[in-house]
């Protein structure tokens, strides 16, 4: 693994954009970064695969483990009235895309360890499954990438659409100011309808409720289905969230309920909890006299790098602010990252239903937050 410097493309942001990929700065700051790549052999690609299958496999038995008990769902931050749903989606198999993207810390020796899974909610996906791709055949047509998520995930789509009410469906995020969520809804709207799904697009706040109590779009049509890139505690805590329970029989979620026990930092300290000593998984746990003089601090339900604080020797090395509470907390044990001299990268591995689907590097600092930089890979050798 190393991180080679690499001319950019001539008029780069116009390739990436006719892509899809609209956010490419953000002011002077560049995300899509292709003045570098990160070059890796084909055995370390293998290692990062087979850890990633391996660790999906931890978080189904982690699944089984968390429904089947009120105190790890409440641990995992899943409010006390949404229990018997969450038990149930995941109980009854309802229909899911299933999928995710692993955060790995990797330095191209030893095994991946596992810093937290992104499944509900998760982004850089355009950029992980088609403009590196592209950028590669461009620069390193003779390379290959470990990049299946398009083909995975147009192939979930329609191994799920005769499950989804008349093969129609919404989908839905939040007006931001970056266009990050509405490029990663797009990117995933694209995908259903390559599958051959009809779909429609309908903005979170125009989302209503029926004198039936029954999820209407902005036309007062009922909504059967819905892809949402909006995290599940989020809505719980809206006062709408109610109207989601009562309505689960008359409107499909996607991804369903169930990514609540997935989709927060308690269950690390469940899983090492479940698997002491695992090679892929770093020791974590709730109780911060533990978690010895280096670990890193996370709240249980935090996204984008927030509210974080990285302990060496007993000492504060890192910190990031934001909005989330710190309360509740993980205490993870530190993984030595590497500075490849433009920052420390992580793996950002994705899983499909099961099967790796390729990956995506963001480069930061120590803590890796919403102004990461994405740099493409080839696999060499």
């Amino acid at each position: 693994m190393k991180r080679i410097p690499v001319r950019p493309r001539d008029n780069w942001q116009a390739i990436v954009e006719e892509q899809g990929l609209i956010w490419h700065t953000d002011g002077d700051a560049i995300y899509w970064d292709e003045s570098a790549c990160y070059s890796f052999t084909l055995k370390q690609i293998e290692t990062i695969e087979d850890a990633t299958e391996e660790v999906y496999q931890l978080f189904l038995d982690a699944g089984d483990k968390i429904s089947s008990d009120d105190r790890l769902m409440a641990k995992c931050g899943i409010p006390k009235a949404w229990h018997d749903a969450v038990r149930s989606t995941w109980r009854a198999q309802v229909p899911a895309l299933d999928y995710g993207r692993f955060d790995f810390g990797y330095n191209g020796q030893g095994q991946p360890k596992l810093f937290e899974f992104n499944c509900d909610t998760p982004t850089s996906m355009l950029e992980a499954a088609v403009v590196q791709w592209n950028w590669k055949e461009d620069v390193f047509p003779d390379c290959d990438q470990f990049t299946s998520l398009h083909e995975k995930l147009i192939a979930r789509w329609k191994a799920i659409s005769n499950q989804i009410p008349g093969r129609r469906l919404w989908f839905t995020h939040i007006a931001d100011p970056s266009h990050e969520d509405t490029i990663t809804t797009t990117y995933m709207r694209d995908l259903a309808m390559q599958a051959g799904l009809e779909t429609h697009g309908v903005l979170i706040d125009q989302i209503g409720i029926d004198a039936s109590g029954r999820f209407v779009d902005q036309d007062d049509q009922m909504i059967s289905t819905i892809f949402k890139l909006y995290p599940w505690e989020w809505i719980a805590a809206e006062a709408y969230g109610d109207n989601v329970l009562r309505n689960l029989p008359t409107t499909m979620w996607l991804e369903p309920l169930w990514k609540m026990m997935w989709s927060n930092k308690a269950v690390l300290a469940i899983l090492w909890e479940m698997f002491p000593n695992h090679p892929n998984l770093l020791p974590s746990m709730m109780d911060m006299q533990k978690a010895g003089q280096d670990y890193v601090s996370k709240p249980v339900l935090a996204r984008e790098g927030a509210n974080i604080e990285i302990i060496e020797k007993g000492r504060v090395i890192a910190r990031t602010d934001g909005a989330y509470a710190r309360a509740d907390l993980v205490f993870q044990g530190r993984y030595p990252m590497r500075d490849f001299g433009r920052g420390y990268p992580v793996i950002g591995s994705w899983i499909v239903n099961g099967d790796p689907a390729g990956m995506g590097i963001r480069e930061d600092q120590l803590i890796t937050g919403n102004t990461a930089r994405f740099v493409p890979h080839i696999i060499q050798g």
